[in-house]
C-alpha cells in the first residue's frame, strides 16, 4: 500500500463547496435555518434545566404541548411572539442583534 497523503478540509471549505458560497441565497437559508435549529435546542435545553414538560410550559405560555415541540423542533414555522412568550415563561433575557447591510438597496416596484 502506498503512503498516500488525505487532504483535509476545514468546515467552512466543505460548506462553501457543498451548500454554497457565504452570501450566496442558497447558504443564507441554510444559515437561516441553522439558527433556528440551533433556537429550538436552547429552549428544549431551558425547559429541560427547569425541569418541565413541554406540556407544562405550554400552560405557562397558554399553548398547547404541540406547539411547544414543534417549537422545539422546527422553529422556523412558529409565531414570534410565542417564541418569545416562551422565553418569558422561561425567564430567560432575550438578547437581539439586528444588522442591516449600508450597501444593499431596496428597489420598489
Amino acid at each position: 500500500m502506498a503512503n498516500e497523503k488525505t487532504k483535509t478540509y476545514s468546515l467552512e471549505e466543505l460548506t462553501d463547496k457543498y451548500v454554497g458560497e457565504k452570501g450566496s441565497p442558497h447558504r443564507e437559508q441554510f444559515e437561516f435555518e441553522l439558527k433556528l435549529d440551533i433556537l429550538g435546542d436552547m429552549i428544549k435545553k431551558a425547559r429541560k434545566e427547569q425541569h418541565l414538560t413541554q406540556a407544562q410550559l405550554g400552560q405557562l405560555v397558554g399553548v398547547q404541548k404541540a406547539q411547544i415541540s414543534k417549537i422545539e423542533n422546527n422553529a422556523k414555522d412558529v409565531r414570534f411572539s410565542t417564541v418569545l412568550r416562551v422565553f418569558e415563561a422561561l425567564k430567560a433575557k432575550v438578547k437581539m442583534t439586528i444588522e442591516f447591510d449600508p450597501h444593499s438597496h431596496l428597489e420598489i416596484v
